[in-house]
């Protein structure tokens, strides 16, 4: 009986012993399966193909890294197909430009040939309409090029630190003519010695397209205030105009590519401005916000990072 007892209890004493081994080895298991699952899937975020043939065991961990490699191969094939229909659009509107360039500067020199012969009121209107038209034919290719450069990331935001005035000397600078043209004053204020890290050239084209806008639909004689002010997150450049206005329900629309109020499609514009500076400010990590009221004028407030 002694030794049945004996032998029972080195049955349960080696029982528990392998039972301790056993969860010991499978708790170390689980951590391994957990840093290859791990690293396999930080291999995954950053893009770095899985190796097939780096894993052939038929085990637990075999056959979850198979499944990965397949995922691998599909997020690759498709990133692969992502690029090329990139580097086909980018070939598309690069030859599409290119082939548009040669039409339209022998349309303009038609146009100024043509502006020599006409001796009749109704002609040169004809002629002053055909110039409105390439002169729009040529805004809408180069902004074409400018959105597939912006949305391709061919082009890439360059940041420096620059002061403010630059950029605002050459925004404005490219509306004074047609602001000039229908009387509206352009008050500016700012800090002189206020400086931002954006990119310059991108920068003044967002502030320019707004600023176009508000030209375009400011009546005679009205006012555009441009003002700067640096606060804790971001600098914000406010244009506020005294235009028409911008009813409350297509406030959220306006920067959709294309865009055109239903009345003023007789203004001359294709609606890409507006779409054009969102991307380009979002692009450098700020945003644009619209405040308007019909009858009682806009004011856009572009927001960049200190």
């Amino acid at each position: 009986m002694e030794i049945v007892c004996i032998f029972v209890s080195l049955l349960l004493t080696g029982t528990v012993f392998y039972l301790l081994w056993k969860n010991r080895r499978l708790k170390r298991d689980i951590y391994d399966l957990t840093e290859k699952l791990e690293i396999s899937l930080k291999d995954l975020l950053n893009g770095k193909k899985l190796d097939e043939e780096g894993y052939k065991q038929d085990d637990l961990w075999g056959k979850v890294y198979e499944k990965l490699c397949r995922i691998s191969d599909l997020y690759t094939h498709r990133d692969q197909k992502l690029n090329e229909e990139k580097e086909n659009l980018k070939e598309l509107v690069s030859d599409t430009s290119h082939q548009m360039k040669t039409p339209l500067a022998n349309m303009k020199l038609y146009q100024e040939l043509l502006s020599d012969e006409v001796n009749t009121p109704e002609g040169a209107e004809y002629l002053a309409k055909m110039g409105k038209q390439v002169d729009k034919l040529d805004f809408l290719l180069q902004s074409m090029v400018k959105i597939s450069r912006l949305e391709t990331g061919t082009i890439k935001i360059a940041k420096s630190e620059y002061p403010i005035s630059e950029i605002l000397a050459l925004a404005i600078g490219a509306v004074v003519p047609e602001a000039d043209r229908k009387s509206i004053q352009i008050h500016v204020a700012y800090d002189e010695a206020l400086r931002l890290e954006h990119d310059k050239k991108w920068t003044a084209e967002a502030v320019f397209n707004i600023l176009d806008n508000a030209v375009k639909y400011t009546n005679e004689n009205g006012n555009i205030y441009i003002s700067v002010y640096r606060e804790e997150i971001f600098t914000k450049i406010s244009i506020t105009d005294t235009g028409k206005g911008i009813p409350l329900e297509r406030q959220g629309t306006i920067f959709n590519r294309f865009y055109r109020e239903p009345e003023v499609h007789d203004t001359e514009g294709v609606g890409i401005g507006l779409y054009l500076a969102r991307k380009i400010i979002s692009m450098q990590n700020g945003y644009i916000k619209v405040e308007s009221e019909p009858g009682k004028g806009s004011t856009f407030h572009i927001y960049l990072p200190n």
